[in-house]
């Protein structure tokens, strides 16, 4: 009996690995997708990543507004990114530190380099925030930090 639960326990805890590994691949595909969206200069598809009350905003002691804070307009943002067309706006996830999944709700924590065309701009973390919907996973916040280069 206790080699049948073991077995039973085992295909389990397998199973849920097999279930937060499937989802944890599509969480980082949205990502994935929202990158190469802002890449290409795409906001169609940009915005279909993205939740319908977008929020982004970061870190930057050279702007010190409410606590180094800035809270980013969606606005300027997707004006920036069609400016940016063909691959100007280059941001690449260097590593996934941390995916974390609960139900319909996922938080990632990544490190990232940001280029201006071929030429390094930046660095830092971003916690990215995403919800499952009826579409699949969208982000609803991105908070990173900026490293200057």
């Amino acid at each position: 009996m206790k080699k049948v639960l073991t077995i039973f326990l085992f295909a389990i805890s397998s199973l849920t690995g097999f279930c937060q590994g499937s989802e944890s691949d599509a969480v980082k595909k949205t990502i994935a997708n929202m990158f190469d969206a802002m890449r290409a200069g795409d906001t169609v598809n940009l915005k279909n990543t993205l939740a319908d009350r977008f929020l982004m905003y970061h870190v930057n002691p050279a702007k010190d507004t409410t606590g180094n804070i800035v809270i980013d307009s969606n606005a300027e943002f997707f004006k920036g990114v069609e400016a940016a067309r063909g691959g100007h706006w280059d941001e690449r996830i260097t590593n996934y530190d941390v995916v974390n999944i609960a139900h319909d709700v996922a938080m990632v924590w990544a490190s990232y380099k940001f280029y201006t065309g071929s030429k390094f701009d930046h660095c830092g973390i971003e916690i990215i925030q995403l919800i499952k919907t009826e579409r699949g996973w969208r982000v609803v916040s991105v908070f990173y930090t900026v490293k200057p280069g």
